[in-house]
Order: C-alpha cells, then structure tokens, then sequence
C-alpha cells in the first residue's frame, strides 16, 4: 500500500512592518512558495490593509496557492505616522502588544519553522520558548551588520565613544575595512558621547540572536559582498546569500506578471513621463519610505522650478522606474533595498545617506564598489549639483563601467547554478 503523501513544510515569515523588509521579504515567501513549500505571511493589521489597498494582492494569491496571509496588531492606533521621528514607538509597541499574539499564533499554527527580520528580538525568544526552528533575515546590508558585530572591539580598543571632533579619522577595529571606514561611517547612534545610548544594546542583542538561530539569510550575492560573508560565517555558519531578491524573482518565474509590494499608492504618471525622456537623460530621487525631508530641504518653489524637466510623485514604482531606459543615475539615500535594486540596473549612484546602514552603504558605493558618490554630512546645494554632474557627465563612463559590471554579477549570480541560486537550494 502506497505511503501517505507527507505535507510540504509550513513556513512562517514575518517581517519587520515596514515598506522595505515587507517588500523584501515578501519576495522571499514568493521564492519559497515556488520551491514547493506552504508559507504564511505574517504582517500588522495595519500594513496588511495597505498591502489590500494598494498592491495586486488577489493576483498574487492566484499565482501562489500555497501562499495565505495571517495578520496581527503592532499596538499602535490606526493615525500614527509609524516613521521619522516616531519610528522606535512602532519598536516598543511591537514587544509590548504584538508578542503575545506571536506566541499565540505559533503554538496554534503548526509551522515547520519560523523566518523573522532580525531587529525584532521577540520572535526569536517566542519560538525557543514553544520549539520551533527559527532563521533569521536581516534587511540592512551584510556590511552594516558586521560593523554591528564589530562594535564591542571597537569599544574595547577606544574607538568609541569617539575622542575629538575629526569625524574623517579612519576606524581600525572593523575587521576587512582597516583603511576603508571613517568614523562618519558608522551608524549614527555611534556618535553619542557615551556608551548608554539604547541602541548599543539593540544592535549587541541582534548579533547573539544571530548565533542563538538556525542560519541568517541575506539579501545579497556573493561577488558583491564576498569578504563580508565570510565574516558573518564566523558568526553563523548556516549563511545563505540568496539576492538580489526581486531579480531572482524574476529568474526562477519569468512567466510571472510583475506584482507591487508597496504599502504606499504607486503614482504610475510617471511612467509615461519617462517613455517621453530620452535615453539616460533622467535622474531618479528618492530618500526611501521612512525619512522625512524638511521645508528646508524641499522649498516651496521646486515644484514650479522643474515643472518643465521633471516629474514629482508621491511614490513610485521604483523597480520599474529604476529599469527605464531613460533612467541614467540614482539620487539615493543608500537603503539596502535600493542599493541593491539600483546595482542589478546598472546605475550609477549619488547617496545621500541618514542612518541605520546607510552611511556605510553610502561608503562602500563609493570608496569600494566605484558605483558612484558618497555625500556623507556635506549635503548643499553646490554639493548636489557637483555630485549630480560627476555621475551623469564628467565621470559618467567611469561609473558606468563598474556598475555594468557589478549588473552583469548581480544577474548572473541568481541564474541557474549561480552562486545565489546554488545557497537558495542548499538545506
């Protein structure tokens, strides 16, 4: 008699409730799903309407019959801005509110393992507590978490807190960057002038959960952050580098409609704009879905200033604007998700970065990888048109050889038996 058919394993992913990780890791569920596995997305009640609002979610489903949708409330009420300055409410909040339900839903669930953004700790002490396998996915890049490992040497040989105003100084105690980090590239929090800053203990609580989970998965390739890895093997050995994401997407589903994870509207009037652009004429700003610029920083006048040569939404469909042929450079604040976008689109980069792993994404654009700018604590209006000028004229053909060739890498590491494609089917 024919043995019962074992049911595929249960996945559970849930992301940190923000714009880039639910996109992200989103694609990942998507992955899985095609790999043959049943996976549950869990998300906030609030980003899971926006989702339904604003995104192809009945096509998605269609596509993805092993694909279902769980949601739970991060605790805050439906108006708060769940960014900018607010942002560490949502943290707080999601540790207080949102653990109880986790827990809840893991021992009712029946889930084979659990996949959780790293910078969230619940998860982590839920599924140790009821016994459930638990990896780690961390959004920010591979080179900003090995500087958070590496912030207790840094501390223990005097390099913070920082002594001095010289924020060029060169950082010496990040293994594989001696020569490469100054001080203004490390994250921002490194810059209080004492070691009681509450983010030293969040990032010192992210690298032990590392060791304490399954593996870490990375939205990266290996050409690209090939000594990194190596590095955060040291931390965990079950290291899998499985981007770029939404490329390897593409890859392993070609006949697939290209489908919008964005909890935010997608203006699509600028599409049309762009097919009225000439060839890499164009460059693309966008500071990501959490910073906020001031009036400052946005005048009033911009609008009517560039009515006749540019176009201004309030978001937009960044893969797709990023892959038009009209685009010739990024105005970027260096998030992990639009590096990596901008990369596989072989655009050059000017980074005006803010915090979390920006500054040092920032640096690696362009102090290592040469695919750009870095604009680092010297954002002017003469600063913005020099850099501008470098990456679309001056130094155009310099830029765009490197990020043609870090294109091709980034695309052909998802293609089959590339190295990324090799780590997403390794068990």
């Amino acid at each position: 008699m024919d043995q019962e058919r074992l049911p595929s394993p249960h996945v559970l992913i849930f992301p940190l409730p923000l714009q880039g990780p639910v996109n992200s890791m989103l694609k990942l569920a998507e992955l899985l799903c095609l790999a043959g596995l049943r996976v549950t997305f869990l998300n906030t009640h609030h980003n899971h309407r926006r989702l339904i609002r604003f995104s192809d979610m009945a096509a998605r489903l269609e596509q993805y019959p092993s694909l279902r949708f769980a949601t739970i409330s991060d605790g805050l009420p439906e108006d708060h801005p769940r960014c900018g300055p607010r942002i560490m409410e949502m943290f707080e909040s999601l540790e207080a509110a949102t653990k109880p339900h986790f827990r809840e839903l893991l021992v009712s669930g029946g889930f084979t393992c659990v996949i959780a953004e790293l910078v969230m700790g619940f998860p982590l002490d839920v599924c140790e507590e009821v016994g459930v396998p638990v990896f780690c996915f961390d959004t920010i890049s591979p080179i900003c978490l090995w500087v958070y490992a590496c912030i207790p040497r840094l501390i223990e040989a005097g390099e913070l807190p920082f002594r001095g105003n010289n924020m060029d100084e060169l950082v010496t105690n990040v293994a594989g960057m001696e020569g490469i980090l100054r001080r203004r590239d490390l994250p921002h929090f490194c810059r209080a002038a004492d070691l009681y800053d509450p983010h030293y203990n969040v990032v010192s609580t992210e690298i032990r959960k590392i060791r304490r989970s399954q593996g870490l998965i990375l939205n990266t390739f290996e050409e690209l952050d090939g000594p990194t890895l190596s590095n955060l093997r040291s931390l965990s050995p079950n290291t899998y580098a499985v981007g770029p994401l939404h490329r390897h997407l593409k890859a392993r589903h070609a006949g697939a409609s290209q489908s919008s994870n964005s909890v935010w509207k997608e203006d699509r009037s600028c599409m049309a704009w762009l097919d009225a652009q000439p060839e890499e004429s164009v460059i693309y700003v966008s500071i990501g879905s959490v910073s906020m610029m001031t009036n400052d920083e946005v005048p009033s006048v911009l609008l009517e200033a560039t009515k006749e040569r540019g176009c201004m939404v309030s978001w937009a469909p960044q893969e797709e604007v990023l892959a038009h042929p009209a685009i010739g450079g990024f105005l970027t604040h260096s998030g992990w998700n639009s590096t990596i976008e901008s990369i596989v689109e072989g655009l050059p980069m000017v980074c005006w970065a803010y915090h979390i792993d920006q500054l040092v994404n920032s640096r690696f654009v362009g102090e290592v990888w040469r695919l750009g700018m870095d604009m680092q604590d010297r954002c002017d209006r003469a600063t913005v048109e020099k850099m501008v000028r470098h990456v679309m004229e001056e130094r155009r053909n310099e830029f765009k050889k490197s990020a043609d060739r870090m294109a091709m890498l980034a695309r052909a590491s998802v293609d089959e038996e590339g190295p990324s494609f090799c780590d997403f089917n390794r068990y």
